[in-house]
């Protein structure tokens, strides 16, 4: 075939493949809604990802994790830059042997700092400190040298966290692959409340499972199929946006093979729920093997291809999927 008769055939088919529906009541793209200002949708998309790139890159950020070590129970660990160490930083990092970490019976980490070796818990030099994996960094945060650690827990298993600014995942970042913004993938769907809470299993990249209560679903259609994504909501509710970990048609071909994570405000009072897809992005998985990220639970596979968010990143895990 000669000229660009082929391409006509193939454009009708890309646009068959955005979402169709236009009521409002089974998920209608934010184009159609009548408050919709997609100048200020556009602004306010870019500034998510400027944050979201920023967030990244910190010198905290997902691009430095380095290690996770579990923790035995009643065992003094010791941890350093020597390789041979259960907790091994980085060669060059931090002193060879820093001090030890031991696991409490009530879950609880307790630091200690080698002679001589300079120890910070949340930025004040102390010998001795108590981590707690409550906190999932937000606190406890220990330093030697360049690293920094805290503890975490998932299940009822006790782990140490590593990060390391000078991580070759941050050295050689080259940003993040995305499919062009489209405000058809802005999506207004419905919410449906269940009668009482279902049970969603969660399992994650460490092959923990996790039960959690969902309150309802939110439905809607993209090119006639049905759809439906079951959240995981923050305790209290409104405490902070509702989570969404899907899968779709593009999962492991044009978007990373664990799924993609998607937040979004409590629904509104009239019973609707706005999913923009624009926002869908990849998990800390994609860019460390040391994340212990959710999969998308069957309840979360949509039939159909989400082509809108993130796409893989051309450096993730050596492999680049985009088109």
């Amino acid at each position: 075939m000669t000229g660009t008769r082929w391409l006509l055939p193939l454009l009708l088919g890309a646009a068959l493949l955005l979402p169709a529906c236009r009521d409002g009541s089974s998920g209608e793209p934010g184009s159609g809604a009548p408050d919709f200002d997609e100048a200020a949708w556009r602004q306010e998309l870019e500034a998510w990802h400027r944050e979201r790139v920023a967030r990244l890159t910190a010198p905290d950020g997902w691009l430095t994790l380095v290690g996770l070590a579990w923790l035995p129970p009643g065992e003094e660990v010791p941890f350093g830059s020597d390789p041979s160490l259960p907790v091994a930083f980085p060669p060059d990092s931090a002193p060879p042997r820093a001090g030890t970490l031991f696991l409490l019976d009530n879950g609880r980490v307790r630091v200690r700092a080698a002679q001589e070796v300079r120890l910070t818990v949340d930025g004040r030099e102390v010998t001795e400190a108590i981590l707690d994996p409550a906190t999932e960094g937000e606190a406890g945060l220990a330093r030697v040298g360049r690293i920094l650690f805290y503890a975490i827990r998932r299940g009822d298993r006790i782990g140490i966290r590593i990060k390391d600014p000078e991580s070759p995942a941050r050295k050689e970042f080259r940003g993040i692959d995305r499919y062009p913004p489209d405000p058809r993938w802005r999506i207004v769907a419905r919410w449906e409340p269940f009668p009482q809470p279902q049970a969603m299993k969660v399992r994650n990249a460490i092959g923990q499972e996790e039960t959690v209560r969902v309150p309802g679903r939110a439905v809607f259609r993209v090119n006639g199929a049905p759809c439906e994504l079951w959240p995981m909501v923050p305790d209290p509710p409104g405490s902070g946006p509702w989570f969404f970990v899907f899968a779709d048609e593009t999962t492991g071909v044009e978007t990373y093979g664990g799924g993609r994570f998607l937040e979004a405000a409590p629904p509104a009072p009239d019973g609707t729920i706005v999913l923009d897809f624009n926002r869908a992005y990849t998990p800390p998985c994609a860019f460390t093997p040391f994340a212990t990220c959710p999969l998308p639970p069957p309840e979360n596979r949509l039939p159909v291809e989400v082509r809108a968010g993130e796409r893989v990143l051309g450096h993730a895990h050596g492999e680049s999927h985009a088109p």
